[in-house]
């Protein structure tokens, strides 16, 4: 009954390939064997609700959640969207990045330590060695090919003891879908959300207000 409440306050109406990715990655966080899904999709196809329902349902079990993303802008992104969905559950939130001062990272990583964070959010910074978990259940990555050699290996080596779901928009071609799948266990969401308007990007010279 909780997990149909946390599932109603999502605003839009579900893909049926995000339904099947968010069932999917619950039935693998169910295995004993640790998940690896990566999950593929365009921006704006909902692969954020994905993690959302994934860290929620980590949450239920009293375990920890750490959202690794490559840029600090995209750690403060998703620290509003997940302050915002969480707004009405006793779970606690945190954020680690260059956009907090090195005290503030410092008390944040404390927090982490001791199991009073029970989500957090961070850059790379998440991967120093004076990071430490409580009790560390699932490792959500945001597009995983932008990180370096190094972080990529203390990632692989969280992979063989918690759940990760990996978050990508970059596109992967069919063939290499069979290669890959012995690897991981792969999700695409390949259909748009209703009424979506599609991605404008632009480049403008940096302006303080």
């Amino acid at each position: 009954a909780e997990d149909e409440r946390f599932a109603e306050e999502f605003p839009y109406n579900e893909t049926p390939d995000q339904m099947q990715a968010i069932q999917q990655t619950l039935s693998d966080m169910a295995k004993d064997r640790p998940m690896d899904r990566l999950i593929c999709g365009d921006v704006g196809f909902g692969k954020t609700e994905v993690a959302l329902r994934a860290a929620y349902k980590c949450a239920q079990h009293a375990k920890q959640c750490a959202l690794l993303v490559p840029t600090t802008i995209l750690a403060e992104q998703h620290k509003q969207t997940f302050i915002k969905r969480f707004a009405e559950y006793p779970i606690k939130i945190g954020a680690v990045s260059r956009f907090y001062s090195p005290k503030q990272n410092r008390e944040t990583i404390n927090q982490l330590g001791s199991g009073e964070l029970d989500i957090i959010i961070g850059t790379h910074r998440l991967l120093s060695s004076d990071v430490s978990f409580k009790d560390l259940g699932l490792l959500i990555i945001d597009e995983e090919h932008r990180f370096g050699v190094k972080h990529k290996e203390r990632i692989k080596a969280l992979k063989t003891q918690v759940d990760v779901l990996t978050l990508t928009a970059t596109p992967i071609p069919r063939t290499l879908h069979m290669s890959m799948l012995d690897i991981r266990d792969i999700s695409v969401i390949s259909t748009p959300p209703h009424d979506r308007r599609s991605i404008r990007s632009y480049i403008a010279t940096y302006d303080e207000a």
